[in-house]
């Protein structure tokens, strides 16, 4: 089993190393949650005040133009594009991922009168489900289909939205984005893929996979801060032939003109919805940038390695733990997942350890691994901490009455 020493050693030859001080991480922390909230990057802090101090500050209403504000999503959204395998003109960052699911699905079901139909998973991210369930409630010609995962492509057809999460919230499992396009593109139908838990931590090319419509969390792997504002892909392609239904006054083909009626701007724009939120937006681009500065290969690769040491140091140990993840690297996104009747009570005596996983229902614990501020020493540590933990009863469920909901 690998040591401790042997980790360290890693640690000194990682060419990510010195990317784990850009992150402003707590002493005496083990942060493996950055597949819910990413870790503060340092700049982001000093970035935010000198816009608030001289842009908003002094600036004032002016700097909607002098400092670039109106042009934040389609910049950002340029940026975190590069991170996708995606044109420079196919992503904005706007809105929630929630609201991003929303249009694009209802724009899909509405570019084809022939759709009918949203097609999904059984447990897929609750709000992936909700939305689409919300958006055949309020039209009695849709409905929401489910199918496991291992047979969802070959029950699509040409009517139906296909609404997938690309990384399992829960388990990590991998779609392989590309194969399942392909095949929902031969049977008529339409995907739209969440990229919440894969963008910063696994590859995508979603130019070359064929990907048409896309959606994404900023404040996961992106370390764009709570709520941060999410993004959405269009591509090229389709960006003409779709409508957004939140037909919002930055989403017109002249929105300082103030017109009564509404027409649709050009391309990408017309996903626009609202006044963007100008603060979120410049945390996101300071959480983008670390990114943009290391290179996704080295990130992947590192993520995955993280992973397969917590596996084998926690196989090693015999816990009465039930793997949930894939073992294959290929087939997982960048986090662990065991399931254990207490599941919850571990995690909290794991958390007053300093060993900062989270909890999610029903019966799983979670390890997020993100490449750029993770050490393999800390790995290391983490496993011992969750078997003392485990043989030592400390996560005796008495001990944790209190259920704390956390986003």
């Amino acid at each position: 089993m690998t040591t401790l020493a042997e980790c360290e050693t890693r640690d000194g030859a990682d060419p990510l190393a010195h990317f784990r001080d850009r992150f402003a991480l707590p002493e005496g922390v083990i942060y493996l949650d950055g597949n819910s909230l990413g870790a503060l990057p340092r700049a982001t802090a000093g970035h935010i005040a000198r816009l608030v101090e001289t842009e908003w500050g002094d600036g004032l209403v002016r700097s909607w133009n002098a400092a670039g504000w109106i042009e934040a999503p389609r910049r950002v959204g340029a940026k975190i594009a590069r991170l996708l395998g995606a044109g420079d003109d196919e992503v904005l960052a706007t809105d929630t991922t929630s609201v991003n699911i929303y249009k694009l699905v209802r724009a899909a079901l509405s570019a084809d009168p022939a759709r009918h139909t949203i097609l999904t998973e059984p447990g897929n991210f609750p709000t992936d489900l909700h939305i689409a369930q919300g958006i055949a409630a309020e039209d009695p010609a849709v409905r929401v289909q489910m199918a496991p995962r291992e047979s969802i492509a070959a029950a699509a057809g040409p009517g139906t939205v296909v609404l997938l999460t690309h990384i399992h919230y829960r388990t990590g499992e991998r779609y392989d984005l590309a194969a399942v396009t392909r095949t929902v593109r031969e049977r008529g139908g339409i995907v739209v893929w969440d990229l919440s838990h894969s963008v910063g931590a696994v590859e995508l090319d979603l130019a070359r996979d064929g990907a048409e419509l896309a959606v994404g969390s900023g404040y996961k792997y992106l370390n764009g801060g709570p709520g941060a504002p999410a993004f959405l892909y269009v591509a090229r392609a389709l960006q003409d032939r779709l409508h957004s239904p939140l037909t919002g006054w930055l989403g017109h083909a002249e929105p300082f003109a103030f017109a009564d009626d509404y027409v649709a701007a050009p391309r990408i724009d017309r996903f626009m919805c609202g006044t963007p939120p100008i603060l979120g937006l410049a945390a996101l681009e300071c959480g983008v940038d670390l990114h943009l500065e290391a290179d996704m290969r080295l990130i992947a690769a590192k993520g995955q390695d993280l992973c397969d040491l917590f596996i084998e140091l926690v196989d090693g140990k015999g816990l009465d733990l039930e793997l949930i993840t894939p073992r294959d690297r290929g087939a997982r996104g960048s986090h662990v997942s065991y399931r254990h009747p207490h599941a919850y009570a571990v995690m909290q005596a794991l958390i007053a350890r300093g060993v900062i996983g989270d909890y999610r229902e029903p019966e799983v614990i979670r390890f997020g691994f993100a490449p750029l501020y993770n050490t393999f020493a800390e790995t290391w540590r983490a496993a011992e901490a969750l078997g003392e933990v485990m043989t030592s009863g400390a996560w005796d469920k008495e001990a944790f009455r209190v259920r704390a909901r956390v986003t």
